[in-house]
């Protein structure tokens, strides 16, 4: 075993996982087994997972060590172990989406587009992972599956709403998992988790069937490693007919771009966007984060972007969405909803045409604004987060300025609307031992351009290697 990978086959990296099959030091099975080892012990406490399926698979890991000891893997991800959070359709598994609402008793036939690909490179499906009532708030707890937790404090929320892929990948129940994104649902978590979350630009990651939150809604990777994130994206994107958003196929995988110097690149650097609260120890772990870039050869300027809080036009196509993702509810079945959810269809129901259109062109400035600003700019950096995770059970701090999650969520849901690509690297802890996150984010369609920078600053520093003991 090479000296600088960690003791426990759960805490190796996808990257590492493949090297060593192709070695044959390990084998998918081993990394399977012990994977279902570390979901049987650490699950109980965390509760990341709504569904596994260990039978299932063992056989796919046993299928990629067959071809792996014939020197014939289908992918780069052959034979990984990934999970896959409970909205996105996986066949044979029922998507239940958190909800009471949802049958389970129905033909679940159909792959979405992430997990077909992931099918087709011979990764390990091992489960389904816990998210909020059809991923509607920034925290993962549900009627149907309860509250899921943070592994570097339980008492803690992971964040959401795919918090349960969070938990998943920070503890060691899987190297890798595909999350979605629709004002902040990957970057939120994998910020407070201590992991990389990436929300790539949109269309980048096809999904069928379509989300209820329309074209705020992303699929992407959440790992350990930016190279990891990287590997699983040139999986899970590329065309498919299904999805009518759909980018063309990468033509240079993303794995392959990771290492460009920093040198010449023009980043601003907004701490809090000129409205935002931002805790202080937040601020200051962030600030030396953005340092690291700046020494690593770019050129750093503390600039805001210069927009007015969008978040009443997010909050119009928001609860539209909302409202659509339960239109086919009778009343009986209404009463089975997390009550605040509930009452944020109801507030959905309410939009008119004229409102939903005019959030539509609010949605359409904010974009060309930002299109301008990265004529000046090729990257913004900021505070992933703006405080560390808080008590799991709760929607919000003690201290939040409102009750929605974007009220402490300022700095993600702006990039659902404009559909730019945004990443979160970790960047320190508190005092208290939770993580805190770095947003990079880019123009459309400079997804390498983010991933790199990324990949630059967890070079250039360690806090990617901690682990939490959970």
């Amino acid at each position: 075993m090479s000296e600088h990978l960690p003791s426990d086959l759960v805490d190796w990296t996808a990257s590492d996982l493949v090297a060593a099959y192709r070695r044959r030091d390990v084998s998918p099975v081993e990394t399977t087994e012990s994977v279902f080892e570390r979901i049987g012990k650490v699950d109980p406490v965390l509760n990341a997972f709504v569904r596994t399926d260990a039978e299932a698979a063992l056989a796919q890991a046993r299928e990629s060590e067959r071809r792996w000891r014939a020197g014939r893997p289908v992918s780069p991800l052959d034979g990984v172990p990934v999970s896959i959070k409970d909205l996105l359709l996986a066949s044979g598994w029922p998507t239940l989406r958190g909800s009471k609402t949802v049958d389970p008793d129905q033909d679940w036939d159909v792959d979405s587009p992430p997990v077909a690909r992931l099918r087709e490179a011979g990764a390990v499906l091992i489960g389904k992972t816990t998210t909020p009532e059809f991923g509607w708030k920034a925290v993962t707890e549900s009627p149907l599956s309860g509250i899921t937790r943070n592994p570097w404090n339980p008492a803690h929320t992971p964040g959401g709403s795919s918090g349960g892929a969070a938990a998943a990948v920070a503890s060691g129940m899987g190297p890798l998992a595909v999350g979605t994104d629709g004002g902040g649902s990957i970057r939120i978590p994998a910020g407070f988790c201590g992991l990389v979350g990436f929300k790539p630009t949109f269309g980048t990651v096809p999904i069928y069937p379509p989300g209820a939150f329309g074209t705020l809604f992303h699929a992407g990777p959440l790992a350990r490693t930016v190279r990891d994130a990287a590997l699983l994206l040139d999986v899970i994107s590329g065309f498919d007919s299904r999805d009518w958003s759909a980018l063309a196929t990468p033509t240079r995988p993303f794995r392959f771009a990771l290492d460009t110097p920093l040198t010449g690149l023009r980043i601003a650097f907004s701490a809090d966007f000129g409205y935002a609260a931002v805790d202080a120890e937040v601020a200051a772990l962030v600030a030396a984060a953005v340092e690291v870039l700046a020494g690593l050869g770019a050129e750093v300027v503390a600039e805001d972007p210069g927009f007015d809080n969008p978040l009443e036009a997010f909050h119009c196509l928001w609860l539209a969405g909302a409202a659509k993702a339960t239109d086919h509810l009778d009343d009986e079945q209404r009463g089975e909803l997390d009550p605040e959810f509930a009452e944020a269809c109801d507030r959905g129901r309410e939009i008119s045409a004229a409102d939903y259109l005019e959030a539509t062109a609010r949605r359409m400035d904010l974009g060309v604004w930002m299109g301008a600003f990265h004529e000046r700019y090729d990257l913004l950096v900021t505070p992933t987060v703006p405080l560390p995770a808080f008590e799991a059970g709760q929607n919000t701090p003690p201290d939040a300025p409102a009750r929605r999650s974007t009220g402490w969520t300022p700095f993600s849901f702006p990039f659902n609307l404009t559909q730019q690509p945004a990443i979160t690297v970790p960047c320190g802890f508190t005092t208290a031992g939770l993580p805190v996150g770095l947003q990079i984010v880019g123009p459309r369609h400079a997804d390498v351009r983010v991933l790199n920078a990324a990949k630059a600053h967890e070079d250039a520093t360690s806090w990617w290697r901690s682990r939490p003991a959970v």
